[in-house]
């Protein structure tokens, strides 16, 4: 939980120095608001973080795709928030190298992994169908149900990565309280792999999880 409020701290910064620090007008400061509200960060904590990206002496940070393979062919797609690219393309390398995995060119992985905008709230009584046609023109693609950890359900919705704004637009429009809404990379198709494989590859994802830079980890393990 730790490392998961560091880096909503860095999401905080950063859409904090690229639209200021009131989230009335800051959508995307708005959104990671919610977001570290659905996972419990302490309010003094967001607004220590709002606090120091208004400080100028703050650094900033630079947002940088790491792409490449882990053992057994499996396709990993490494997302980072960083205010010193050499310390983290070393780290990155070092973990890729130490797994028998290797790391690639940017846009190698392009045709795995589509990028979405990918919003979650609580369907409630809500006519699922209903608002599907609500939503085409927000750019929809696709509304499913899914169980969160306690088991309740969680409506998920998918749109294009550019209809991101549109749809929380339209989400708030209908009075919808989201509960997270993120920019997610989906994996187009997927790699069969053994449960000692499945182990080798986790290796690898387990180390990069771990790395204060590293904000988000993809890959297309079955």
């Amino acid at each position: 939980m730790a490392i998961q409020f560091t880096r909503l701290g860095k999401e905080i910064v950063m859409a904090v120095k690229a639209g200021g620090p009131n989230p009335e007008t800051n959508s995307s400061l708005r959104t990671i608001m919610q977001n570290a509200k659905a996972v419990n960060m302490p309010k003094d904590r967001v607004e220590a973080a709002i606090k120091r990206a208004s400080n100028k002496d703050e650094k900033d940070y630079e947002e940088i795709v790491y792409e490449g393979y882990a053992p057994h062919g499996v396709a990993v797609l490494v997302e980072t928030a960083t205010d010193n690219t050499n310390r983290t393309v070393a780290n990155v390398r070092s973990y890729f190298t130490k797994t028998n995995g290797s790391l690639g060119k940017t846009g190698s992985l392009d045709f795995i992994f589509s990028r979405k905008a990918v919003f979650r709230f609580d369907p409630g009584e809500r006519d699922l169908e209903e608002l599907e046609l609500e939503l085409i023109d927000a750019g929809l693609e696709d509304l499913y149900v899914e169980g969160d950890e306690e088991g309740n359900d969680i409506a998920v919705i998918h749109t294009s990565f550019e209809d991101f704004g549109k749809m929380q637009k339209a989400l708030e429009g209908l009075g919808i309280e989201v509960k997270s809404a993120k920019l997610e990379r989906i994996a187009q198709s997927t790699s069969e792999v053994t449960e000692e494989q499945a182990a080798d590859v986790m290796k690898l994802i387990d180390k990069l999880e771990e790395d204060d830079d590293v904000l988000a980890v993809y890959h297309n393990m079955a």
